[in-house]
């Protein structure tokens, strides 16, 4: 059934200035997408892969650029032939998720196989800063129950970031994002002072493209792939490198090639993780249907904006909670 499209581009501000290695953030625009039968809707939202150059005004590109095949496409599977693993993709993929959930009066997460969705505990993300600041920011986090803790590349101001939180929160499950800031020749130092303050996670420590370098490699710590692994043809060359996998749909081009990642990624032997580039209640949904399928939950998009969108997801005692009229159901579609 053909069906309509419109989008608009959003900026919203963060609360303030996030720090990852070789990136500040201070706002975050977004592209939303809204697909329209005449009769049932459906959202989508999307930020894209600012580390690829996928960013609103290329997403916008390349909605108008196929909006005759988006507007006549069928289903979700077709829609993966017709956009690349992306920005505009995702938004496409999740608004067609819901609109499917309104034709059919069947909630996403059970289109999905997911019968009864449960609430998540999910990171909470720490910018890198002074150690003193992050180790304060932890101690605010006070119901969180896993903290994950941004790096620069600058290997002893890290480990004494790491420390400081630790120190802050003993009791807490630690992992740590290196965005792609070491080299293989730090990262054996790095895994053993991270062994040390009980750090759970190590995610992307070297940079995309120097995958092979972890060969032979025997990390104390589980390593997780993320810009390394952007769509499902990337999962396969993780295993033996890499024993967790982010997905983002935002990177994989929305909920359904998210979902074949996922089973892949099992099928391997490797763990799953659900991640997310900053954004609203309405890019965080979709990705907790993924969530409940996962090792590792980064949910925490919406915490570092200014205003979130209204309803939204609930953060209570560490955990994500989606609420039904938030996205991917019928209610949610009259709610907005």
């Amino acid at each position: 059934m053909a069906q309509t499209l419109a989008y608009r581009v959003e900026t919203h501000r963060l609360a303030a200035p996030f720090r990852i290695s070789g990136y500040v953030f201070e706002a975050s625009e977004l592209v939303v997408v809204e697909l329209s039968d005449g009769r049932h809707g459906g959202r989508g939202e999307a930020s894209g892969v600012y580390y690829l150059g996928d960013e609103a005004p290329q997403i916008v590109e390349q909605l108008e650029a196929n909006r005759a095949a988006i507007e006549a496409c069928s289903n979700r599977e077709e829609l993966r032939k017709i956009l690349p693993a992306g920005g505009a993709r995702n938004a496409v993929d999740c608004a067609l998720w819901e609109l499917e959930a309104n034709r059919t009066g069947i909630a996403a997460y059970r289109l999905a196989g997911i019968e009864a969705p449960r609430p998540l505990v999910t990171t909470f993300t720490l910018g890198a800063d002074e150690p003193s600041t992050m180790a304060e920011g932890a101690r605010n986090h006070a119901q969180a129950q896993a903290i994950k803790i941004k790096l620069t590349g600058s290997f002893e101001l890290d480990v004494e970031r790491v420390r400081a939180v630790r120190e802050a929160r003993p009791d807490v499950w630690l992992g740590v994002d290196a965005n792609q800031g070491f080299d293989i020749r730090v990262l054996p130092a790095l895994a053993q002072a991270m062994t040390r303050q009980n750090v759970s996670l190590i995610e992307q420590p070297l940079a995309r493209g120097r995958e092979a370098d972890l060969d032979g490699f025997e990390s104390p710590i589980p390593i997780a792939a993320d810009e390394s692994v952007l769509s499902l043809a990337d999962v396969p060359g993780l295993v033996g490198r890499f024993q967790v996998v982010n997905i983002k749909l935002d990177k994989c081009g929305g909920l359904t090639e998210a979902l074949l990642m996922a089973e892949e990624a099992r099928r391997l032997g490797l763990g799953v993780m659900v991640g997310n580039m900053v954004g609203t209640s309405l890019a965080m949904a979709p990705a907790f249907i993924l969530g409940q399928l996962c090792d590792y939950v980064d949910l925490d998009g919406p915490t570092f904006l200014k205003e979130d969108r209204i309803p939204g997801v609930e953060y209570k005692d560490g955990r994500i909670w989606c609420p039904d009229e938030v996205w991917g159901t019928p209610s949610a579609v009259l709610a907005a």
